[in-house]
């Protein structure tokens, strides 16, 4: 087994989470582990979660309104290009209020943020109490293509790599679920998906050629992310590795993770600070 034995055989994030001894290697980017059925029911599934996700984020939202000690929670997502971002964001996220998620999308960083620290633009991005916070690529960044294309010493990713756990921690400690998601594709797989991306006209504005680039490095990209898993998958933040082959086992897997970090913070419903007997025989009278 790559990741932690379990004798669980429905789909939660024991089945995912990266333990001792895992390889990257040894995952099936066609995977669907804890999921019997194929595309049809991993839908349905995915639909039947919906409520129960929104219903849970929004007691959190609710809850932090009058708890400034509510609980959030932070999803930080990587990837190969290609692997399926943007659908966790319109198809899991979407499926809640957006007024209680913040998203950020990290891109290559700007001479401001190249002055500092690389936490420095993270740490201004995190969610806020009771808030979803999405992080589309983030702080890995700097440990995965800072070490493929050398753009820092060795000596300065180890120390990224303490530096993160480190941050990670104190986020922890402070009261932000982290739930860390690296969605796994094939070569092939992203072969596949680019070169859609061409054919279709629709899809040309999200075709960069750069991606051809970064494809010449995949071995190289597997061995920054292992490195990644055995470095700073740590009991308070600890990563989850989704096959991502199957687009809908990928939005199925990550809403199950959503929602169990739900499920342990458990927000309630905030008891109302007025007579609600009195509320409605004085709205029945207006």
């Amino acid at each position: 087994m790559a990741q932690e034995s379990t004798h669980e055989t429905e789909l939660s994030g024991a089945l995912l989470r990266v333990g001792a001894g895992f390889l990257l290697s040894e995952v099936d980017p066609d995977a669907t582990p804890g999921v019997d059925g194929g595309k049809k029911d991993g839908q349905k599934q995915l639909a039947d979660g919906e409520s129960r996700f929104d219903e849970l984020q929004e007691r959190l939202y609710a809850q932090s309104r009058v708890d400034d000690d509510t609980p959030a929670v932070l999803l930080v997502l990587q990837a190969m290009d290609t692997a399926g971002k943007g659908g966790i964001v319109r198809h899991v996220i979407g499926a809640t209020d957006p007024q209680g998620v913040r998203l950020k999308a990290f891109k290559a960083p700007t001479p401001e943020e190249r002055a500092h620290d690389f936490l420095w633009r993270i740490e201004k991005e995190l969610p806020p109490a009771g808030y979803i916070g999405v992080f589309d690529r983030s702080h890995y960044e700097d440990v995965l293509i800072g070490r493929v294309r050398e753009l820092a010493s060795p000596k300065e990713i180890e120390r990224r790599y303490h530096a993160i756990n480190a941050f990670e921690e104190r986020v922890a400690d402070s009261g932000t679920h982290i739930v860390k998601v690296m969605l796994h594709i094939s070569a092939d797989e992203q072969k596949a998906r680019l070169t859609e991306r061409l054919d279709r006209p629709d899809k040309h504005w999200k075709y960069h050629p750069g991606d051809v680039d970064e494809r010449l490095l995949w071995p190289q990209y597997m061995d920054a992310y292992q490195t990644v898993f055995e470095r700073t998958s740590t009991d308070l933040a600890p990563w989850h590795v989704v096959p991502a082959n199957a687009k809908w086992y990928a939005r199925l897997a990550v809403q199950t993770l959503l929602i169990e970090a739900f499920e342990r913070i458990d927000p309630q419903w905030p008891a109302a600070d007025f007579d609600v007997e009195a509320e409605k025989k004085r709205l029945a009278a207006s």
